[in-house]
């Protein structure tokens, strides 16, 4: 079965990642394929690489930010305080000329 129905398979390679957890992954790739540098964990996720004494560090993620997280950060209190001011009148104004109704 497999190989009688199939054909031969191909002449195959080994080839070790280490990520930095210490996880070993061992991955089959075909003799005339080119062997890429970085692989993922399938463990951690985390990049492993070909070399045991220094495999990459992981990577930073970013923590999640809010929109109002972003807008804290362009603008300050005193900015945001005379921006809702300037809103708030402009609402008021509309709603004496009738162009707003609640």
């Amino acid at each position: 079965m497999g190989e009688a129905e199939r054909g031969e398979a191909a002449p195959r390679q080994n080839v070790t990642y280490f990520c930095s957890q210490q996880h070993r992954t061992l991955i089959a790739f075909a003799v005339e394929a080119t062997v890429p540098e970085a692989w993922d964990c399938p463990r951690c996720g985390l990049p492993a690489s070909l070399d045991s004494e220094n495999p990459p560090p992981p990577t930073k993620v970013a923590p999640y930010k809010t929109h109002l997280a972003y807008v804290k950060e362009r603008r300050s209190d005193k900015e945001a305080a005379d921006i809702l001011d300037e809103a708030i009148q402009t609402l008021r104004d509309r709603r004496k000329r009738g162009e707003v109704i609640f």
